[in-house]
């Protein structure tokens, strides 16, 4: 599991990394049964407090997408649901990760036009 903390970033550090977790799970990257790295852990792995990281695993269970147990931890429960329109766009985003490395299309760059069509397309009326 890929998670980053921006110091720099004016979002705080509990909500980029609830942000990344919940598009892991939503993502299908983390399936349902998925054990999440101990609070400890994740805490020392990005330098932040364990407090912080237990904010973020806090908000996860809050919207279901995952559950602490005592013995095995923090466990994905949730994600996207097969059939909806987040399967679309998992698909949709798998092709463009494929036409994009196919292509030697650097990951900053795909990221950067996907980042601007989804801002293109909030500006149209009606969105």
């Amino acid at each position: 599991m890929d998670v980053t903390v921006d110091v720099g970033s004016p979002t705080p550090p509990y909500e980029q990394i609830r942000a990344q977790i919940a598009a892991h799970v939503q993502g299908g990257l983390l399936p349902k049964g998925s054990r999440l790295p101990t609070m400890r852990a994740l805490a020392a792995d990005l330098g932040v407090a364990v407090g912080t990281v237990a904010r973020a695993y806090a908000e996860l269970e809050s919207a279901g997408l995952v559950a602490s147990r005592r013995r095995t931890g923090t466990v994905v429960t949730g994600g996207a649901s097969p059939g909806t329109g987040q399967e679309r766009v998992r698909a949709a985003a798998e092709a463009l990760a494929r036409a994009a490395r196919e292509d030697g299309v650097d990951e900053s760059v795909v990221l950067a036009a996907v980042h601007a069509a989804l801002l293109r397309v909030a500006a149209q009326p009606g969105m």
